[in-house]
């Protein structure tokens, strides 16, 4: 007896039977029943919501997504109960008495008689090898040994030890059978007639007006995962599904799906490369226990792929080591059909995109060139911990470096900790490309030759994920992009060799807390604008502690040293700023997105209307807040401790107009500052001084003072004052609204 193949009028009259004997509330499930499918469009498309019926008929059911456009019903035990065709008819598996015990496969026919009550809906063995009565197809045959649980359309499924069911595609890569449950992000099951969709509660008919359709989904850990063991021979694999080549240490993975490593094993020949196609999904590379170790080359190299996912397990701890020199070059076809050459730059290097994920620990050691490369994009999933030591670059993804999460150890002697540089090539910008972003996760830069974190594009630090924390230590910038830095949260600590952070454009601070060392240089630069939104700034010590053509400060609290000029509107120490040599204005953008020449020497705009910000400068001729254009300050707390020792400048200089109209502006000095109301009174470090408005307690000695509503003198009691915030270093200021 072959399955039953039945309209849908019919099985719909049929499952309100089936439904009634089965669940009590069933008839509530699905309002009237409908005569036809073309009636329940019809029902749909007027907006009826009591019409969306269950594809699968009894909620107790479950459907999923087979080949070939059929839908398979299971019940609870996950048994095919019976399916739905493409065209929109049901099918019958089977029945399992001895008369058809016999019979070698399971197929749809074209009838559309309804069952009599001799026909029975089978129960199929859960167990593929317990049933005789069902063979491989010859799609699946050369893809497995394995006997399927069942064969539909010439299509043989079969089910792991975890219960779930998958069939091999063409390439015998293992599609997961999608449980089609309800989510946030809705999947649709599309047919020629039809497009079956999900609600909050069952299984419903759409309009295919607006529902997609989106095909099977290979996903990881589908059973009979290739297991690849090295030894002091090389590799060895069980459970081979075609797709894995070995030679001697040399593994070749060619096809999607999750493939299990462990052992450990030396010599030119260590590496595992994948060359799946692009059209497939993703390749698992499942960390075990690894250590592998090429003397010459890249022990992992992913050639080609849609994703290579590189996974070290939980509890375990695997090693890779690269070889220090490269003479190997490897000629392929890539996806494009084009021939190309490679060799390998990183110890762990990929073409194309590249994720880190799991819970287990991964040392990378790249004694050649860069530590992790992928010519695209590099991604951080999971709670990995991560340590890499690199010649030059420890991570770079050209396309980008997205870090979600981990604990993220760099070593880079001589190139940059973190790098992402799509469009320095040819000096473009890339929409969504040359970009790092970071948010969440703990990243400590022990050491970068160059640059901390270095993004052609864009850098932006945010807590989208969780809260990141990020140290770095680097011989150049700390956090630097030829086009934007956002800084939005997180607890930063940078010690840089040059400026703390830096743009060549653009500088944001919308919160976070970020500390900085920058004795030779700014702490924070942009040669276009450096706006300060929120956040905490913490320049323990620079040249110039905040340096850009245009600083708007509308919040944040900054505590800032430099020992030239705290702040600094138009350039300074590091001849990145904005003057041409001809001293004319120039707003033309130079390479990567940058001002293409410094501003006019008398230009610079300094703007603060909101925030608590202390600066404070070393001695010589140093300027506290100091702008080569306009300087305003019409909200906040400005508190300035100038060390001026001969020279213009003191607290506060401008070369253009000055504007002070907060009432909360203090300024200390051992000299008489060019803006602002100077008052020849003297002061110490022993007590508070300020206004009505506003007092410190300074952490210098001088005689001059600047504020904006009038003599100041010392303060004997601050309890008058409404608010207080302390600065990371130490210093309290008071003041009323």
């Amino acid at each position: 007896m072959f399955g039953k193949s039945l309209g849908l009028s019919t099985l719909v009259s049929l499952s309100f039977g089936l439904m009634a004997g089965c669940s009590d509330d069933s008839t509530s499930n699905s309002g009237a029943p409908v005569d036809s499918y073309l009636d329940q469009q019809e029902l749909l498309s007027s907006g009826n919501e009591n019409t969306k019926t269950n594809v699968c008929i009894e909620d107790t059911y479950t459907a999923m997504q087979g080949a070939n456009g059929i839908i398979l019903c299971m019940d609870a035990n996950g048994t095919l109960v019976f399916w739905i065709n493409a065209d929109g008819t049901y099918s019958f598996p089977e029945s399992t008495n001895s008369d058809t015990a016999n019979q070698d496969t399971i197929v749809g026919t074209s009838s559309n008689s309804a069952p009599t009550d001799n026909d029975t809906l089978a129960t199929l063995p859960t167990d593929p090898a317990s049933s005789s009565s069902i063979i491989n197809s010859s799609a699946s045959a050369g893809c497995t040994t394995n006997t399927p649980l069942y064969t539909i359309s010439g299509v043989s499924y079969y089910q792991d030890n975890t219960g779930a069911i998958f069939y091999y595609d063409a390439n015998c890569n293992k599609v997961l059978l999608n449980t089609i449950t309800s989510s946030s992000s809705e999947t649709t099951l599309s047919s020629s007639s039809e497009i079956f969709a999900i609600s909050s509660s069952s299984i419903v008919i759409e309009s295919s007006a607006t529902a997609q359709s989106s095909a099977s989904i290979v996903t990881p850990s589908n059973g009979d995962t290739p297991s690849i063991t090295y030894s002091t021979s090389g590799a060895a694999v069980a459970n081979n599904n075609n797709c894995v080549t070995i030679t001697g240490g040399e593994v070749v993975i060619t096809c999607a799906g999750d493939y299990d490593f462990s052992g450990s094993y030396s010599g030119a020949d260590a590496q595992i490369r994948v060359y799946s196609p692009k059209s497939d999904s993703g390749v698992y590379l499942n960390l075990r226990g690894l250590t592998l170790t090429n003397t010459t080359d890249a022990p992992i190299y992913s050639q080609m792929s849609s994703k290579t996912f590189v996974v070290p397990k939980n509890g375990t701890t695997n090693t890779l080591s690269d070889g220090s020199t490269r003479t190997k070059t490897y000629t392929y076809v890539n996806s494009n059909n084009e021939t190309k050459v490679d060799t390998t730059g990183a110890c762990i290097y990929a073409k194309d995109d590249l994720t880190i994920k799991g819970e287990g620990t991964l040392i990378v050691k790249g004694n050649y060139n860069n530590g992790i490369h992928t010519s695209n994009d590099l991604r951080f999933r999971g709670a990995t911990t991560v340590n890499v030591t690199a010649v030059n670059n420890g991570l770079k993804g050209k396309g980008t470096v997205d870090i979600e999460n981990g604990n993220i150890t760099i070593a880079a002697a001589n190139g940059d900790g973190i790098k992402s540089d799509e469009g320095e090539d040819d000096s473009s910008i890339v929409s969504n490309k040359g970009i790092v972003n970071i948010k969440g996760g703990n990243i400590t830069i022990t050491k970068a030759g160059d640059d901390g974190i270095q993004a052609y594009n864009y850098i932006i630090i945010q807590d989208s994920v969780s809260e990141p924390t990020i140290k770095v230590t680097s011989t150049g910038k700390g956090i630097v992009s030829n086009n934007r830095v956002y800084i939005n949260a997180g607890k930063i600590d940078i010690s840089s060799g040059d400026d703390g952070v830096h743009s060549n454009l653009n500088v944001y601070f919308n919160g976070g807390y970020t500390t900085i060392a920058a004795p030779k240089n700014d702490g924070v630069h942009a040669d276009s604008t450096l706006i300060i939104n929120d956040g905490t700034i913490y320049v323990t010590n620079s040249y110039e502690g905040l340096e850009a053509w245009y600083i708007k400060a509308n919040g944040g609290i900054t505590d800032v040293y430099g020992t030239d000029d705290a702040w600094n509107a138009a350039g300074g120490n590091d001849g990145s700023g904005n003057t041409n040599q001809s001293g004319q204005s120039n707003w033309g953008f130079g390479p990567g997105g940058g001002m293409g020449g410094r501003m006019g020497s008398s230009s610079g705009f300094l703007t603060i209307t909101g925030g608590v910000h202390h600066a404070k400068t070393g001695s010589g001729d140093t300027d506290g807040i100091d702008s080569n254009g306009e300087l305003t300050i019409s909200g906040g707390v400005v508190i300035v401790e100038c060390q001026i020792s001969g020279g213009m400048g003191g607290s506060f200089d401008a070369d253009g107009t000055a504007s002070f109209t907060s009432k909360t502006v203090l300024g200390f000095s051992s000299g008489s500052s060019e803006k602002g109301s100077n008052y020849n009174v003297s002061f110490s470090t022993s007590g508070y001084y300020g206004t009505s408005n506003v007092a410190f307690k300074p952490t210098i000695s001088g005689r001059y003072m600047v504020t904006t509503t009038g003599q100041p003198s010392q303060i004997s009691n601050t309890s008058s004052y409404q608010k207080s915030v302390t600065f990371p270093s130490g210093s309290t200021v008071y003041y009323n609204n």
